[in-house]
Parts: structure tokens; sequence; C-alpha cells
């Protein structure tokens, strides 16, 4: 796995492997080391299980930083190697622009951003808004969007470790009323749980990014069936040129 910052000159090599031995490791980082003298980070990440997840649970430091570092939308991320970070960042600017637009933040709405990742959503709706707080199941996900907050001076953000759509229902029951919800859930799309608890906070707004047509299209008819329309054409940014895959922003609003 290779990792490269956009505008940052930073890089992080990932050696995948089924068993924490790794034969001949420290000739493996030298030789990499000799042909990549700006390399920043590589590491060894064990995945022992028989699943089409590509990476495991232990992540060791063989040679330099645990992290590399990126810029996006005037905010610095710490990378860690698990968190999901887009691969093409000058797209995605425009992707995450387009969702912050389509919230239409003044600086007094509270946001919620489910699926929230490192906190690239999160931190750039942050400067928009009064109050941002997101959830992602991913815990080192969630730690580096902490310590990406504070990188940027962020103290409005409030990030949660957790399945989206059972802290989505906690902070239904505590009360929590948000103006905006943001969701960028994984091509499997919305679990319906989600929705109605989305639906119950009653925002005033949900801005869907998605990865995957077919399950926005499922998704929008259940928020239709709990009183969300869609009211601005949807709006395709391709993401992965040359391929079929795209990414799109639409916003929901009540009835």
């Amino acid at each position: 796995m290779v990792r490269q910052s956009y505008y940052e000159d930073e890089m992080m090599i990932g050696l995948i492997t089924n068993s924490h031995t790794l034969p001949h490791a420290k000739e493996i980082v030298a030789e990499i080391v000799d042909a990549l003298p700006n390399i920043t980070s590589i590491i060894q990440n064990v995945n022992s299980r028989p699943t089409n997840v590509i990476m495991g649970p232990i992540t060791n430091v063989l040679y330099g930083e645990p992290v590399i570092h990126d810029s996006l939308l005037g905010n610095r991320f710490e990378i860690s190697a698990q968190s999901f970070y887009q691969v093409n960042p000058v797209q995605t600017e425009k992707l995450y622009q387009l969702a912050i637009d389509r919230a239409g933040l003044t600086g007094n709405e509270t946001v919620i951003d489910a699926y929230c990742g490192i906190g690239t959503i999160s931190l750039a709706m942050a400067r928009h808004a009064k109050e941002v707080y997101g959830v992602e199941v991913v815990s080192t996900a969630v730690e580096d969007a902490k310590k990406n907050a504070k990188l940027n001076g962020l103290t409005n953000t409030h990030f949660e470790t957790n399945k989206a759509e059972y802290q989505m229902a906690e902070w239904q029951k505590q009360g929590l009323k948000p103006d905006v919800i943001v969701v960028d859930p994984p091509r499997k799309g919305l679990d319906a749980t989600l929705i109605e608890s989305a639906a119950a906070m009653a925002p005033k707004k949900i801005v869907y990014v998605s990865c995957n047509p077919s399950t926005l299209v499922r998704d929008i008819q259940r928020f239709a069936e709990v009183g969300y329309h869609v009211t601005e054409p949807i709006q395709p940014v391709d993401q992965f040129p040359q391929t079929p895959h795209i990414e799109s922003v639409t916003l929901l609003e009540r009835d």
C-alpha cells in the first residue's frame, strides 16, 4: 500500500502481511529508503483474517513516522495507515466544498457528520458552523480526527467511536438537535435505523455524499418515507476518472 501526500512531500509505504514475522525486514526497509530517500513512513500491518478487508488491527512502524500529512480546504491532516483518506485531493476539495455549500452554513448551525473518518468533512464544516459532532467506527480514525482538530486550532468539534447508526440513536436520546446532518457512507449506503434516527432529530437539511448511485437512490426513497426530499439537482463529482465510479452530493430537506 502506498500513500502519497498531494500538497506535502510525504509518502507512506505499507507492507501487509498475514503473520507477525517479516523476513529480511531490515534489508527491505534499507532498499526502499535507498530508492526513495524522501520516504516519510514505512509500516507493517498484520492481517491474519481470511476476509476481503485489506488491513488488520496491528500496525508496526518499521521506519520514520506512524503518519503522513496532507492539507484539504485550509486544514492540515495527520493520516495514519488505517485511516480512510480520499485518493484524489483535487476533486475531494471540490466534493467537500460542494457539501459545505449545500449545507448553507452561516456560523450558527450544529452539524452532525456521520462516517467522519479522520475529520476531513467535519473540520471543513467546523470553520463555518457553531458545533460539529462526528462519529466513526474506526477508533484510530477518531483519534486522528481529535488530533487533527487540535492541529488546526478548532475547539468546536466532538468525535465519538461507534457505529454511525448506534451513535445517531444515542444522540437522539440525549436530545441533540442538529441543523444539518452530513452522511458520507461506504458503498453499502445507510442503515435504515440511521435514517430513522436522522429524521427523528428533524434537521433542516441532510447532505448526502455518496459513492454509489444505486444505494443513494434506495436511501433517497427511504428518506422520502420520513418526510425528506431532494430539493436541488444531484451534483456528480468525477472522483475516479476513467472508471465507472462516481461520487455525488445530494441535498434533502423536510417537506
